[in-house]
């Protein structure tokens, strides 16, 4: 035997002595054919186990907490919520929507299952800062109707009504419209109805002009009014 194989052989009974006792091998011995007995250094660890202590594991993206999320603080998830802040931030988003009465925020209120008396403190508070005024909200929705659909009197009142605005305020509100000015908007009205009914017989554009009057608010006297003049003056109807 050369001393190059008594090295090899010596350093492998060694090893095996080394595993026999229980102690680690920091290293571990390879052999190649006609060359000394080599080593190679153990792995290094790709990563840390989680059961190691002190290991820490990273959440997936889909984990991480929502930036200001209530159930994301402890105070605020296991304190109970302000009644009187729930119904203001009803209050508020429902305005912020579009303008509304008292008794339409009250009755979103109530949806939300708020208490009686916490509705009407907001609210009272509301109307003391100006955010709710039934006097304000009842003109602004007279003049869009009035602009928009060219309603009179006694449909904007139905309005009002169902709108949830009180008697009191509906009548200074209505009260407030010129009647000139209703008697030039049932003409305007006339007018434009009348272009695309040329042809027909007198009575049935009467009868039609008629219905649509009644129909947004217009007292007949008013409405048989307007339409006479207007069909008087048409160039269809006038004899030669």
């Amino acid at each position: 035997m050369t001393d190059r194989h008594a090295a090899a052989r010596a350093a492998f009974e060694a090893a095996l002595a080394a595993t026999a006792s229980g102690t680690k091998a920091t290293s571990t011995p390879t052999f190649t054919a006609g060359s000394e007995a080599t080593t190679e250094p153990p792995a290094e660890p790709t990563s840390r186990a989680p059961s190691e202590p002190g290991a820490r594991t990273r959440r997936p993206k889909a984990w991480q907490p929502i930036p200001g999320d209530p159930e994301n603080d402890v105070r605020s998830r296991d304190a109970e919520p302000d009644p009187h802040d729930f119904a203001r931030q009803i209050v508020l988003r429902q305005l912020a929507m579009s303008p509304k009465s008292r008794k339409q925020l009250r009755d979103k209120l109530r949806q939300r299952n708020c208490p009686d008396d916490v509705a009407e403190a907001v609210l009272d508070r509301m109307t003391e800062v100006g955010l709710v005024d039934d006097e304000a909200y009842a003109g602004m929705l007279v003049r869009s109707q009035q602009a928009g659909r060219g309603l009179a009197k006694r449909a904007l009142a139905r309005e009002l009504r169902t709108k949830g605005v009180d008697d009191e305020t509906a009548k200074a509100t209505l009260d407030a419209i010129d009647p000139h000015a209703e008697r030039d908007q049932a003409e305007h009205l006339v007018a434009k109805r009348l272009r695309s009914m040329h042809g027909l017989d007198a009575t049935v554009q009467t009868r039609r002009l008629a219905g649509m009057l009644a129909r947004k608010g217009y007292p007949a006297d008013l409405s048989m009014s307007v339409i006479r003049d207007a069909l008087a003056q048409a160039v269809e109807h006038q004899r030669d």
